[in-house]
């Protein structure tokens, strides 16, 4: 029997484990899975004949060596800072490894030594990092091999609530990580080129410079760009492109509101509030607003930041509870802590919620002199609060590559990507039986046409 270790048991892996599991008997497949907190993982796979568990820490070396060296190949789902610790280990035993998170210089550090001993370490082969790559490559190849040149080409992804389950006037609930949503453009001014012109967009503004976009037969969204869109010239061999964008979609409307937050500095995480267990939500909110003797929290912030009475946007606050008596009950937390834990109350997925990843490409390029464009659209619902949208665009491509690296149709070695169509074309090829699939269409060609870049 073929022993494959997980580690990490959360949101995620609910599509990652089911796929394995109904592998199982015709692969010969264990499936393993190991995180430091198992009580919430699902009956079903709990039952199941080939899946057992292990209560473990990743930084207990004497287990985790263990359980690596007994298994014919791990998957790693845990938080990205850990990988390398796991990945260190793959080297050392021979072991093929594959995350879905994005790659760093300590990963590409472990590039000659895995090659030399035959395993990969395949990462960023999710949703985004992960579809997003493998969809664009596909048709970016596809350009190349009949003479094309790529000039234009921009890539947004979105996590975002259904329209059914979509009740709320943010039109946006937490499908993944909520963290990273609360601290998403930090960092350093997003990086992007726009007609030739390298273009920078510092944090502060990153909300206010948005692109709107229309996604077939599912109306208006906006985008705002991602932290860096300047590597994918060479992780995608388009060095004389004109144009090159990568965004984050969220329904139109919620970046100006989201705006708000980053101008009063409640997305800050670099310095804790001290005694922010006492306090209350509207304690909160009034640290950020200057000192007045006699007006409200209400009246400074809408004076503060020029909100009418009957905007959106102060609707927007007020559903959020912000100016509530709710007690924070975080002990000397970061405002971006509190702020999380504040939107986890109201954003939080409810039972038979749905979830939707929208991702959204546009492909410029030259062919015989002449200009054209090709967009292409993939949308996934997820079917409740278990099996999201989510878990199942980003465990899916991993289990499929797992499986298809263990049966040796995908040979590579060494630190990769999934950007060669040995890796991509099989596994696109096998997540349309699944229901995510990419259509593509040919549309009169535009060039870059944003809203206010």
């Amino acid at each position: 029997m073929r022993r494959i270790l997980i580690f990490g048991s959360g949101k995620s892996t609910s599509y990652l484990i089911k796929y394995l599991l109904d592998k199982s008997e015709k692969e010969d497949l264990n499936i393993v899975v190991a995180d430091k907190n198992i009580q919430n993982l699902n009956d079903e796979f709990i039952k199941h004949e080939r899946c057992s568990f292990i209560e473990m820490d990743v930084f207990n070396d004497e287990c985790r060596k263990k359980e690596i060296i007994n298994s014919n190949i791990v998957i790693s789902m845990l938080p990205a800072r850990f990988h390398i610790t796991v990945a260190k280990d793959c080297v050392e035993y021979s072991k093929n490894m594959l995350t879905a998170s994005y790659i760093n210089d300590d990963m590409l550090s472990l590039n000659e030594e895995a090659s030399k001993k035959g395993i990969v370490i395949m990462n960023e082969i999710g949703l985004d990092p992960g579809l997003d790559h493998m969809s664009a490559m596909k048709v970016i190849d596809n350009i190349k091999d009949k003479g094309g040149k790529i000039i234009l080409f921009e890539s947004f992804t979105g996590g975002l609530v259904a329209p059914e389950s979509d009740n709320n006037l943010w039109n946006y609930k937490f499908t993944w990580n909520p963290r990273n949503v609360v601290l998403a453009g930090q960092g350093g001014a997003a990086k992007f080129i726009q007609e030739g012109t390298y273009k920078y967009i510092p944090y502060n503004k990153l909300f206010r410079r948005t692109e709107l976009l229309e996604i077939k037969n599912y109306g208006k969204f906006e985008g705002y760009a991602n932290r860096d869109s300047l590597k994918y010239i060479d992780i995608y061999n388009i060095k004389d492109i004109k144009t090159l964008y990568r965004g984050t979609i969220r329904k139109v409307g919620f970046c100006k509101a989201w705006n708000v937050f980053v101008q009063l500095g409640m997305t800050d995480d670099s310095y804790i509030i001290e005694n922010s267990k006492n306090m209350k939500f509207r304690d909160f909110l009034n640290l950020f607003l200057p000192y007045h003797p006699s007006d409200s929290v209400e009246l400074k912030l809408r004076q503060y930041l020029k909100i009418n009475q009957d905007d959106l946007i102060w609707k927007k606050l007020l559903e959020l509870n912000l100016f509530g008596d709710d007690k924070i009950l975080l002990n000397n937390a970061t405002p971006a802590q509190v702020l999380q834990f504040i939107l986890s109350k109201k954003w939080k997925l409810d039972k038979n919620d749905k979830d939707m990843i929208v991702m959204h490409h546009k492909f410029g390029y030259e062919l015989n002199n002449k200009k054209y464009q090709i967009d292409s659209d993939m949308i996934c619902l997820g079917k409740d609060q278990n099996y999201t949208a989510m878990a199942k665009t980003v465990g899916l491509p991993l289990a499929i590559a797992a499986l298809a690296i263990l049966n040796k149709k995908i040979v590579v070695s060494g630190v990769q990507l999934p950007i060669s169509k040995n890796i991509y074309d099989p596994i696109l090829e096998e997540l349309v039986e699944y229901g995510i699939q990419f259509n593509e269409y040919e549309v009169p060609y535009y060039g870059y046409d944003p809203l206010n870049l």
